[in-house]
This record gives structure tokens, C-alpha cells and sequence, in this order.
């Protein structure tokens, strides 16, 4: 080792990593804090939507579905379900759980009725309408 690298070099290199990565850090916050405004969907976010959250949370649908990368990956990824499929084939899909396709994972039928299906619906819709940065990267999730 050179006899160069003193303790004082190595205090001033740690100290000086320390606060770079630190402007660094806060930089990155700043911008964090500045453009998630600009990318969230909160301008569309009305009650229909707030009770198809509801509805979403109370029967667990992410312990098998991801919404936008979160939660289980048992079922299809459903951030862009409502551009995919559309909303009388998501109704219908719902209402038609379980089909009993042998060999197919069944969801299952949580008998929610017109109104609540059509929460659950403008709840995915408001979803898909996040701005993800062009995720997920193609449509089909």
C-alpha cells in the first residue's frame, strides 16, 4: 500500500462520498417530489372509483392479481386490464367466475352485484389511466 493513503485521505475520501451521495439523494427526492404530481391520476379519482377500491381491497383481489407491479403473480396483471378487454368483458368475466376449465386456475365468484361491478370497473379504468412510464411494456401486461 502506498504510504500516501494516510487515515487523512481515507477520512476526507469518506466524507466526501458521503456528502455527494447525499446531494445526491436529495437531488433525486426533489425530483421525485416534483414530477409524481404530473404522472398521478388524482384529477379523475371521483367516490365511484374510491368504492371500487374498496371493493378491490375487501376481497383481496391483489393476493392473486398485480395492479401497476404490486401484489401476487398467481393472476394476470390487471393495470391495463380495462385497455386490453374492456369494460363489459371485465363485467362478464367476473360474473362468469368460476368456468371450471379443467386445468385452468379458477377465480372466484365473489357475487358482486350491477352497481358493485360497475365500481370495480371505474376503479380499473382509473388505473390504466396512470401515467407508468409506458409500463407495462406491451399490452397484454
Amino acid at each position: 500500500m502506498s504510504a500516501s493513503f494516510t487515515k487523512s485521505t481515507a477520512r476526507n475520501i469518506f466524507y466526501g462520498g458521503a456528502v455527494f451521495f447525499f446531494l445526491l439523494f436529495l437531488a433525486l427526492t426533489v425530483d421525485s417530489v416534483q414530477t409524481l404530481p404530473k404522472r398521478d391520476n388524482r384529477a379523475n379519482l371521483t367516490e365511484q372509483v374510491a368504492r371500487g377500491k374498496k371493493l378491490w381491497e375487501v376481497n383481496n383481489c391483489i393476493g392473486c392479481h398485480t395492479l401497476l407491479g404490486e401484489g401476487a403473480y398467481f393472476a394476470p396483471e390487471l393495470g391495463n386490464v380495462y385497455q386490453r378487454r374492456g369494460p363489459e368483458f371485465i363485467k362478464a368475466w367476473i360474473k362468469a367466475q368460476p368456468t371450471g376449465a379443467p386445468g385452468r386456475r379458477q377465480m372466484p365468484n365473489f357475487h358482486l352485484n350491477d352497481a358493485e361491478l360497475d365500481d370495480l370497473v371505474a376503479f380499473l379504468k382509473y388505473a390504466s389511466e396512470i401515467d407508468t412510464n409506458q409500463w407495462p411494456p406491451n399490452i397484454e401486461g
